[in-house]
């Protein structure tokens, strides 16, 4: 039983880190097509709780599962980048 518990487990991490990449990309497709202060701020949030989602996916996944979700993560903050530099003009 311990086995299909910690399957549950990782089920729930993987679950819990593709929904925050998923927040992470409404937030920064929101940003980008209405930037302002607020929309810009709500991205930079879902872009910390996803990190974290990662880090602490690490510790349950896979390297391979976890390699994929940081590729994810690095599209965000690529998408990100203008909405950033928006900031610093």
């Amino acid at each position: 039983m311990k086995h299909y518990d910690s399957s549950l487990q990782d089920n729930n991490t993987a679950a819990q880190v593709k929904n925050s990449v998923s927040r992470l990309h409404g937030a920064v497709s929101q940003a980008l097509s209405h930037p302002n202060e607020q929309t810009t701020a709500q991205a930079a949030n879902s872009l910390e709780h996803a990190e974290e989602a990662i880090r602490q996916a690490e510790q349950t996944l896979d390297d391979q599962g976890v390699q994929y979700l940081e590729g994810i993560l690095e599209d965000e903050k690529s998408r990100m980048s203008p909405v950033n530099q928006g900031d610093n003009q």
